[in-house]
C-alpha cells in the first residue's frame, strides 16, 4: 500500500485512471515533517486500507494538488481529513467552490513545511501551472506531469502512436512534447529549471513513470535539455 523511498516519505500507486481515452497510472508521495505531521502531493484515489495506513504515519495536515490536472480525489481527502489544508497553485480554488483552500502554492517561504520541503513554479504553460517540489529529508524531487515515462506497449493502437510522438513513451523520462509546446515564456521556464537543478537531488518521483533512485539531476536536466537548461 505504502511503500518507503527514503527518509520520512513513501510512496503509493493508486488506479489507472482515464484521460481522453488515454489510460495514465496514479502515485502520490506522503511526507512527514518534523512535527510529525504529514504532507501528502498528489493525492490518489482515497481506499479505507490507503487512510489507515496514512493515517498510521501521523496526522495529515497538507494536501498538496501539485499542478490545474491533478485535482481528481482532493475532494475524498478533504473529507476524510478535514483538519487538513488544501493547498492548489493559483486559479484551481476556483474550479472547486465545493471544496475549501489554504494559501496558493507559490515560491518562497510562508508555508509551515518550510525548510523542509521546497518548491518552484514552472509557470507560463498554456497547459498547466505546475510546481516542482523537493524534500530534504531524503533528497526527492517530484515532479507531476512535466517528466513522463511510459513503457514502450503501456498504450495500443493510435493512442500508442500519439504516445510515441509526444515523447510519453521515450527511452528515458521526458516533457511530453505538447507541453513544451505550450511554454509561453521559455526564459523564465529556463531560469525555473536552472533553480530546480540547483536543488542538491539524488531521487526523482514522477507522478506517470517509474521512481528514479539515483542520478535525479541528471535525468531532469535531460529531460529538459530541449529548453537550454
Amino acid at each position: 500500500m505504502l511503500r518507503p523511498f527514503g527518509t520520512e516519505i513513501w510512496l503509493a500507486d493508486g488506479p489507472v485512471v482515464s484521460v481522453a481515452g488515454f489510460r495514465y497510472p496514479t502515485r502520490m508521495a506522503v511526507m512527514r515533517l518534523r512535527d510529525g505531521t504529514l504532507f501528502l502531493w498528489s493525492p490518489i484515489a482515497l481506499s479505507d486500507g490507503l487512510r489507515g495506513a496514512v493515517a498510521a504515519l501521523g496526522a495529515v495536515r497538507h494536501l498538496i494538488a501539485p499542478n490545474g490536472l491533478h485535482d481528481r480525489f482532493l475532494g475524498e481527502w478533504q473529507r476524510a481529513f478535514p483538519q487538513a489544508t488544501l493547498h492548489a497553485p493559483p486559479g484551481l480554488a476556483t474550479r472547486h467552490p465545493d471544496l475549501r483552500f489554504g494559501r496558493d502554492l507559490a515560491d518562497g517561504p510562508g508555508f509551515a513545511w518550510d525548510d523542509e520541503i521546497d518548491q518552484i513554479t514552472l509557470s507560463g504553460n498554456r497547459i498547466t501551472t505546475e510546481l516542482a517540489f523537493f524534500h530534504h529529508a531524503s533528497r526527492t524531487l517530484l515532479f507531476t506531469d512535466l517528466i513522463q515515462h511510459f513503457p514502450r506497449g503501456w498504450f495500443a493502437g493510435w493512442r500508442a502512436i500519439v504516445a510515441r510522438l509526444d515523447g510519453m513513451t521515450a527511452r528515458e523520462p521526458q516533457v511530453p512534447r505538447k507541453f513544451r509546446y505550450a511554454f509561453s515564456d521559455r526564459p523564465a521556464a529556463r531560469l525555473a529549471v536552472r533553480r530546480i537543478l540547483d536543488w542538491p537531488a539524488e531521487k526523482l518521483v514522477i507522478a506517470h513513470g517509474p521512481p528514479v533512485e539515483r542520478d535525479a539531476r541528471a535525468v531532469v536536466a535531460n529531460a529538459f535539455r530541449w529548453l537550454g537548461a
